[in-house]
């Protein structure tokens, strides 16, 4: 029988989650589902250039299952540039470490950890707030996951 798997760090939760070739009609192509975990390796080995080693330790997963993560992430990258498929970022097995609040007022966006409660935007004072790790379907979970962990963050990103 297969182990569980474990649930996999993100730092927070992507701003943008689809995406399609332009001039095409959304209905007439194939889309390829990127998860939260695959979108958050791809952040760190490619956009910010952390070593293998250094991402798996900040996703809280061994150095080999990085591995085979990001080179799945990245045949799906591929296809989805090559062949002109859409491309959504959703799911999977995982916790934010942080959350990202929109307002949809001014647009002012702030990162905030999950103890914190904001019910007015601090730039605008507007009340029409997007907490996006909610659309995420996270949010306690994940507050209550670095309650029992103490707290403990990797280094700032």
């Amino acid at each position: 029988m297969a182990r569980p798997e474990k649930a996999r760090l993100v730092f927070k939760p992507p701003e943008f989650t689809e995406f399609k070739p332009v001039g095409v009609n959304r209905r007439e192509i194939v889309e390829i589902q990127l998860s939260l975990d695959e979108y958050e390796a791809l952040r760190l080995a490619d956009y910010l250039g952390f070593t293998q080693e250094e991402a798996a330790d900040e996703m809280e997963i061994s150095r080999s299952t990085f591995s085979r993560l990001i080179e799945k992430t990245r045949r799906k990258i591929a296809d989805f540039i090559i062949s002109g498929k859409a491309l959504s970022i959703d799911g999977g097995n995982i916790h934010f470490r942080k959350n990202i609040i929109m307002c949809q007022d001014c647009g002012y966006k702030f990162i905030t950890n999950f103890h914190q409660q904001f019910d007015v935007c601090p730039q605008c004072h507007s009340a029409n707030l997007i907490n996006l790790a909610a659309s995420f379907g996270h949010g306690i979970c994940c507050r209550d996951r670095h309650r029992m962990k103490g707290g403990k963050h990797a280094r700032r990103r």
